[in-house]
């Protein structure tokens, strides 16, 4: 009998770490070891933001002050590059695994009723079991994913040659940020969203500008469009929408990710649209609990890493309810990065919550014209007290600014107290002070 069986060797292992150093008998079950780190590691976040940053490099040497024509990064290096990260950090979790005394399993877990996982041919049973077994790319009806011609994230770390052209299906984080990656390596891109905005979350100010941004890198934007129907047709992708008929040497499809559910073989344990739990991360089974994008909550790697930390420092008896809302988001956008973090406009105006709020645009600073970013801007918002709710950031490195912010919710900071704070000149950091002070 284990203490704790984790399912899932995403940022599970984060957990099981901590768990088996605090002297708990911990397994942790993941089909392939090779992966561990879960898709984050090997097929996300870490692979693309490598290739987001050297084609933002490759952007920024393509200024007047370079004597640099537009050329595009090499795949067949960078995929050497990202494989040798992979192949470290990979290590590097399991020698963790390991030194902490988390036995490993490699195999597909089931749960197959209360306290029972089926791994191959036996049975382990656990006091606790944590699942975490991440999330699959969505595919829309109509649309016939061949891995070719239509590909998905997946498919991109692997590309041997740039396409001719690319239509990009969705304007989440993973349309936005390969927008950007092939316009700035040259690649005839299209942009596909159903909605006549490329986000009905980002607050409109900051929307328009990043229209603005992706349309200044080659970007070409097809708003209020659906497809229909994609299908190879001569080794490209052929597709239908409502606006007409298209081909593109390749179709991507980031029309966003479903909660991989297929573990659970029991139904003590309810699902909805991801597997259901409380605030807890407890599912409808005492004791069995669910962290990470198969809850359907945050499809992030680090809500994911919050996540199994609290239910770990739950079932040692320090249970405290983890809010969601002060974990940060950002796409890794390009050239200008965006990131919110607690209540925004979407959704104060939703709730009907009463809030003000404040924009200060970064061409007011002389630092915004070196960078190209002149079109961006931040936004804060305060309750009515004066205390700081939420803010979104349309930055370079809105996604290490917004920190800033992580912290000041955290410690529940008002205005006044926030502008304590001294923020260095010149960075951008100083438009978070500006804007407080226009609150």
């Amino acid at each position: 009998m284990y203490d704790i069986i984790f399912i899932g060797g995403g940022l599970n292992y984060a957990g099981a770490i901590v768990a088996s150093k605090r002297g708990l008998k911990v397994a942790l079950i993941e089909k392939n070891l090779k992966e561990l780190g879960g898709t984050c590691l090997h097929k996300g976040c870490i692979p693309s933001k490598h290739l987001l940053h050297l084609s933002l490099v490759n952007l920024n040497i393509q200024d007047k002050a370079f004597r640099i024509k537009k050329d595009r990064i090499k795949l067949k290096e960078v995929q050497k590059e990202i494989e040798d990260i992979l192949t470290k950090a990979t290590k590097s979790i399991t020698i963790q695994c390991q030194n902490a005394g988390v036995e490993l399993f490699e195999a597909k877990g089931y749960l197959i009723d209360a306290n029972k996982v089926k791994i191959e041919n036996k049975i382990i049973e656990g006091k606790y079991i944590v699942i975490g077994t991440g999330s699959l790319a969505y595919i829309p009806e109509g649309i016939e994913y061949n891995k070719e011609s239509i590909i998905t994230s997946d498919e991109i770390f692997r590309l041997k040659d740039f396409p001719k052209s690319v239509a990009i299906y969705g304007s989440g984080a993973i349309g936005l940020e390969f927008a950007g990656f092939f316009a700035t390596n040259g690649v005839d891109t299209t942009l596909i969203y159903r909605h006549e905005q490329i986000s009905k979350k980002i607050h409109p100010k900051l929307t328009k500008a990043l229209e603005e941004k992706l349309s200044q890198i080659g970007v070409k934007l097809m708003p209020k469009t659906t497809i229909l129907e994609a299908v190879d047709f001569e080794k490209k992708a052929k597709i239908t929408t409502n606006e007409g008929i298209f081909e593109f040497d390749k179709l991507l499809v980031a029309t966003g990710r479903v909660p991989n559910t297929d573990v659970i073989q029991t139904d003590k344990i309810e699902i909805q649209r991801g597997i259901k739990t409380d605030d807890f991360f407890q599912t409808s089974l005492k004791n069995h609990f669910a962290i990470g994008d198969c809850n359907g909550k945050l499809q992030l790697a680090h809500a994911a890493r919050s996540e199994v930390l609290n239910v770990v420092n739950n079932i040692f008896g320090k249970k405290r309810r983890l809010n969601l809302n002060n974990i940060p988001k950002f796409i890794y956008s390009l050239p200008l990065q965006y990131a919110s973090i607690g209540l925004t406009k979407t959704y104060l105006e939703k709730e009907n919550i009463k809030y003000k709020e404040s924009y200060f645009p970064l061409s007011a600073l002389a630092l915004s014209y070196s960078y190209n970013a002149k079109e961006g801007g931040v936004i804060l918002y305060t309750d009515e007290d004066d205390f700081i709710i939420g803010a979104e950031i349309l930055s370079p490195h809105a996604e290490e600014l917004i920190g800033i912010i992580s912290v000041t919710l955290s410690a529940e900071l008002d205005k006044e107290s926030f502008l304590e704070s001294v923020f260095a000149h010149p960075t951008f950091s100083e438009a978070l002070e500006r804007a407080a002070r226009r609150i």
